[in-house]
């Protein structure tokens, strides 16, 4: 089924026309006979515009949302590029399993959580989304599919995980699971004064909690740089403890916001509020995984509230001197006075993903959210390149819109690896942004 519709980033900062190719079952390959460059989309959830392909062909893979087989002994998936976290979630923990790694969305697919090789907050103890996918099969545009893997095609394999898309289209992929014994996660959540805080919570917390994380306000600054909540958690042992777990009552931002609602004041009340929320105190509780993992998922359309221009997303990883550098950033931010309400830290472990090029490596993490205010937002923006670049850091091309050709190419020294194992007749305006110049 072939149409043309509008499709824009998450962060609703391009917004593209494009033809949709949206093949009923896997075995259907009607769209390699396009003359424009492809790409597979699956929820459209990156950011920036690596799942968009201005001027090509986006091909959906709405329709392959299928279960293929499923071990219940050995916690071994397989299912159809299309189907989400959110379908494997339902059929797996009521059974007793998990996704060993997640995003902060459930609403991706298991393919595009492959392309980007996505990261969670348990990175320092299992690694990516990729290191825990066992095969897949790509689909070139020569017609020909492959079985890749860690032992068959793998240097294909290597390049399609993180490989954004670009190598061919996987049309079902397998992922081992984890063992859980309810829904429920223990989670403690910590006050905590500035950056170095932060740091000793994480060094405290890694021997003894699967998942780290940390919400910063990035308008605080002088002694309170840094300043955040640290929360950290595990999976519950309590055989009592149900295995299912209530649903949320989703809401949704119903318009989109006039311009200028998220400003420094706004955002300033809100980041004091959410600070105080635990009265310079830490908690602890039992809550459901929904709430751990996803909590934005309960507001559908959240990217509304940033106005009708969208934001831009600035997602690095701090490699050399990586808390001095964090400091830095941190201070250039406040400095500014340009409003970031969803900011989250996180700590990247040396766990090597299988994907040349995959984004974590053994760091620390900040991803910031930027009401676009069009210059001084691309201003600051390139501001903190120059930090990222002195700390041998990279951006995170999913969350990516105005990221620079050398940028990309410093970030991601295995690019010439790569290279040759994009399809020829896959592209992505991302890829047309960053490619280096042709020799």
């Amino acid at each position: 089924m072939k149409f043309h519709a509008a499709y824009q980033s998450w962060g609703r900062y391009f917004h593209y026309q494009h033809d949709i190719e949206s093949p009923a079952w896997r075995q259907d390959t009607q769209f390699l006979e396009q003359t424009e460059p492809l790409l597979p989309y699956g929820l459209g959830r990156s950011y920036g515009d690596s799942c968009l392909n201005n001027n090509g062909t986006l091909i959906s893979t709405e329709h392959l949302n299928r279960f293929i087989a499923f071990d219940g002994e050995r916690g071994v998936l397989r299912c159809e590029a299309g189907v989400t976290l959110a379908d494997i979630l339902s059929v797996i923990v009521p059974r007793g399993w998990f996704i060993p790694v997640t995003p902060g969305t459930k609403y991706v697919t298991i393919a595009g959580a492959i392309a980007n090789d996505v990261h969670g907050k348990n990175h320092n103890h299992v690694g990516t989304f990729g290191c825990h996918i066992t095969q897949l099969e790509l689909l070139r545009s020569s017609g020909e599919r492959l079985i890749c893997s860690c032992d068959e095609n793998p240097e294909l394999f290597a390049a399609t995980i993180g490989g954004l898309g670009l190598t061919g289209f996987i049309s079902w992929a397998e992922i081992q699971l984890i063992p859980i014994e309810n829904a429920f996660i223990q989670e403690e959540s910590i006050q905590f004064a500035n950056l170095d805080e932060c740091i000793n919570l994480f060094e405290q917390s890694a021997a003894d909690n699967q998942y780290t994380v940390a919400w910063i306000d990035c308008l605080a600054s002088g002694t309170q740089l840094g300043r955040g909540i640290f929360t950290r958690g595990n999976h519950c042992t309590s055989h009592s403890a149900e295995k299912n777990h209530t649903l949320r009552k989703l809401r949704s931002v119903p318009f989109t916001f006039p311009p200028g609602c998220l400003n420094k004041l706004s955002v300033s009340v809100f980041n004091n509020l959410y600070f105080r929320k635990l009265g310079g105190r830490s908690k602890s509780s039992r809550i459901d995984y929904d709430h751990f993992f996803y909590p934005l998922d309960a507001l559908l359309n959240w990217n509304r509230l940033y106005g009708p221009k969208g934001f831009i997303q600035y997602q690095c990883v701090l490699i050399d001197n990586a808390v001095d550098a964090m400091k830095e950033l941190l201070t250039l931010i406040a400095k500014s006075g340009q409003p970031s309400p969803l900011n989250v830290l996180k700590e990247f472990g040396d766990i090597q993903s299988p994907g040349l090029l995959s984004f974590p490596r053994k760091g620390l993490t900040l991803a910031l959210d930027f009401p676009n205010r069009g210059e001084a937002t691309l201003k600051l923006c390139n501001e903190l390149d120059v930090i990222v670049k002195n700390a041998g850091g990279a951006l995170y091309p999913a969350k990516d819109s105005r990221m620079t050709a050398e940028m990309f190419a410093l970030g991601y020294p295995q690019l010439d690896t790569f290279i040759p194992h994009i399809d020829p007749k896959f592209s992505s305006s991302f890829w047309r942004r960053v490619q280096p110049p042709a020799v």
